[in-house]
């Protein structure tokens, strides 16, 4: 007998006839003899209900009051699928983030799980019941109910695994597992097996939005065996694990990863002396715009071009930091860019294997695709280019690495 947590997302409790195939693959599981602890989302396009109506009656609604209003959604979901549990036969007890005690700090809208208070579940499921527990939701220590930003069910049914010391965390989405790249854009991108979470944590750093980057991050620091599986069809999905997948022929490069999401700054001009990066991003951290690419050219006239992206979303608040600083760091102009991507190659093989990035560089220029930025990792190389080329990128390159070859 195993324990299971199983984490159902919003598209897959999206309606009461969706809710209810989820509790019949939750009573298969049981039926089976497992233990089963389930975490949901709330239904899809709730929280963005919630947070309009808040927006509706206060501009800028108070974070602590808005955590009590998002949290709602996930309580009506766990209701009612221990309704439609209890209607087929089966013992199910429902609990709010609060009740399990799932400890966060007090962040209202972004919290960080601190300890989970595992026993009242441990009790309730050898006493035969299934556990359903309401994602993306905690208490902090004077009991005020706190949210755990985006995505944040996924953490929660990591965190619940761990605490519990489960068999498997199985993540249920509307994809059937982790691909070799976008099927969308990609036709013949493949499902993977395997990854390991070194891999899936690039991969979700980069763009990927099949999981959550912090539950990734927790389920590798607590060695949780963690499965991606489709709500909607039957299959294996994808295994990610700490060890490599030992097969013999285990490809260089697992996948392909892009981000729409990138706008380039470049600085003019700027004094080429000591402190001047500290000078320039220093001023971008306080503001808490994360930085992604960074490079720098010196000129032969004793300055130098210092150029950076960011997120579109925070490129004119980098740029109005910028400007006020302009004067103070000696550049010339500023300059920014708003039609960036990045695409990245990820594989735990290029520990291994030389020549990924000249084979990478010399795909794209086949191609005519000029690399404007390169930014390295141990099992990653991403490049910056025109977000006009993204698409052929992302494909010559899923081509040029062999993934598009049968597994």
């Amino acid at each position: 007998m195993a324990l299971i947590v199983q984490k159902y997302g919003g598209t897959s409790v999206g309606s009461p006839e969706r809710i209810k195939n989820v509790a019949r693959k939750v009573a298969n599981f049981q039926a089976q003899g497992h233990q089963v602890v389930v975490v949901v989302s709330a239904m899809s396009g709730e929280t963005n209900r919630l947070i309009a109506l808040a927006k509706e009656v206060a501009t800028q609604p108070d974070p602590r009051e808005l955590d009590v209003v998002v949290s709602t959604g996930e309580q009506v979901t766990i209701g009612l699928l221990c309704m439609a549990l209890h209607d087929i036969g089966v013992k199910a007890k429902s609990y709010t983030g609060g009740q399990v005690r799932i400890l966060t700090d007090s962040a209202h809208t972004k919290a960080r799980i601190l300890n989970i208070d595992e026993a009242p579940v441990k009790k309730d499921l050898d006493e035969g019941n299934v556990v359903v527990v309401a994602g993306f939701q905690g208490v902090d220590e004077n009991g005020n109910i706190t949210t755990l930003g985006r995505g944040g069910s996924d953490t929660t049914g990591v965190a619940l695994a761990a605490a519990l010391k489960a068999d498997e965390c199985q993540i249920y989405t509307d994809v059937d597992g982790v691909y070799t790249t976008d099927p969308r854009i990609v036709p013949e991108a493949r499902k993977l097996d395997a990854i390991t979470f070194e891999e899936m944590l690039e991969l979700a750093s980069l763009g990927s939005k099949v999981l959550q980057i912090r539950s990734v991050e927790f389920a590798g620091k607590y060695k949780v065996k963690l499965r991606v599986l489709s709500s909607f069809q039957e299959g294996e999905g994808t295994l990610i694990t700490v060890e490599e997948d030992q097969k013999m022929e285990q490809p260089v490069i697992s996948g392909i990863a892009f981000n729409r999401d990138e706008a380039k700054l470049t600085v003019l001009g700027v004094p080429d002396k000591p402190g001047i990066a500290y000078q320039i991003l220093g001023p971008i951290a306080d503001a808490n715009v994360d930085v992604d690419m960074i490079i720098q050219n010196v000129g032969h006239d004793g300055t130098t071009d210092f150029s950076f992206t960011v997120s579109r979303g925070d490129l004119d608040k980098a740029v109005k930091i910028l400007e006020g600083v302009k004067d103070h760091i000696g550049a010339r102009a500023i300059s920014s860019d708003k039609t960036m991507a990045k695409v990245s190659v990820v594989g735990m093989g290029m520990r291994s294997h030389p020549g990924v990035a000249s084979k990478m560089f010399r795909t794209l220029a086949e191609e005519g695709i000029n690399i404007q930025m390169i930014s390295t990792s141990e099992i990653k190389i991403s490049v910056a280019i025109e977000e006009k080329y993204l698409e052929l990128a992302v494909r010559v390159l899923h081509k040029a690495f062999g993934l598009d070859a049968a597994a």
